[in-house]
């Protein structure tokens, strides 16, 4: 275990859904020593302040993942890196493929060099559904982060800097996520819909950050750790948020699938499957014993994890106690 009290914690893209979870319940739960910022974009890092994120033991940090020499200056004297920085959008990637490439993949490769070179203890890599079997480009620039910060503890000598990835499905309520979209457009009657069989995996913000800190404390270094967490269909969605709204099909965009899939068949040969979790397994020859095996189970051959055959589903019910927070809120286009 971890004492996070003797911590200095940096989260990168700090501004984003993940980073202000990730200081809320650090700050209500773990009590850092010192927590910091990372983040390219002055207003959103004031408008945090302006929500009460002020606390003695934080620091703010303008800075781009693009840019090396500014990471190395932030990670001195940092314990543990959250790697949360990414350009999200599918299609605005698909639009700007080499503004995706630079911030997802170059400044994931800064991110570990800068890790390695400041002797940072832990950095763990937020993932994306979207990195398995990918098909636009956001996926791929995340499957090869993926790769990278796997690949980057072979490089690492015991005692040395360790790395690993949390991969899981959407965020209810994340910026630019279909639920705040919903919301703002039941008013009108009508809701846009891509396909009617559309699927995905669902997890809240405050899971997604409690998994990733569970993930810090047990990870062995090179492990892509996958949650078990539940799949809903876009039409149920809808049916939650606006039971009494036209579903209007308007057709899947660009770069966008009809099922996720958060393990692969092929990953699944080197995956260990625990009670709350799977432990995706670097296949690599520097890999040794971790004793994941002797805490889980190999999973059967031709093992999928995908949004469409997931055993755990949300009805309609269960949608809509997740969401009630956040409309209760009143947040209506800035859900966190």
């Amino acid at each position: 275990m971890i004492n996070w009290a003797d911590q200095v914690v940096l989260v990168t893209g700090g501004t984003g859904t993940f980073g202000n979870r990730l200081v809320e319940i650090m700050l209500r739960d773990f009590h850092p020593k010192q927590l910091i910022i990372y983040s390219r974009d002055e207003l959103k890092q004031h408008d945090m302040r302006t929500r009460g994120y002020q606390h003695e033991t934080m620091r703010y940090v303008i800075g781009d993942v693009r840019d090396l020499d500014r990471l190395k200056q932030s990670f001195r004297g940092v314990d543990v890196v959250f790697h949360a920085a990414a350009l999200k959008q599918v299609l605005a990637c698909e639009n700007n493929p080499m503004e995706a490439v630079l911030t997802n993949v170059i400044g994931a490769k800064n991110v570990i060099d800068a890790a390695q070179d400041t002797g940072i203890k832990t950095v763990i890599n937020i993932s994306s559904d979207k990195a398995v079997n990918p098909v636009n480009l956001y996926g791929a620039t995340k499957m090869v982060a993926d790769k990278l910060f796997v690949q980057a503890n072979a490089n690492s000598e015991p005692g040395q800097t360790r790395f690993g990835c949390v991969r899981y499905g959407n965020v209810v309520g994340s910026r630019g996520s279909v639920v705040p979209l919903f919301v703002r457009q039941r008013k009108s009657g009508e809701l846009p819909i891509t396909d009617s069989r559309m699927t995905r995996f669902w997890i809240t913000s405050e899971q997604g950050v409690r998994f990733a800190i569970q993930c810090v404390e047990q990870m062995s270094g090179g492990e892509i750790f996958v949650p078990k967490i539940p799949s809903t269909s876009i039409v149920d969605l809808a049916k939650a948020i606006a039971p009494d709204a036209k579903l209007n099909v308007v057709g899947i965009r660009p770069g966008e699938k009809l099922h996720e899939v958060l393990i692969s068949e092929d990953e699944a040969r080197s995956t260990i499957e625990l009670d709350n979790m799977f432990v995706v397994q670097p296949q690599d020859d520097w890999w040794s014993e971790s004793g994941w095996e002797q805490q889980g189970k190999a999973l059967p051959d031709g093992f999928r994890y995908a949004s469409d055959t997931n055993p755990d589903w949300l009805d309609i019910d269960q949608i809509r106690e997740i969401i009630a927070p956040f409309e209760a809120a009143n947040l209506e286009g800035t859900l966190i």
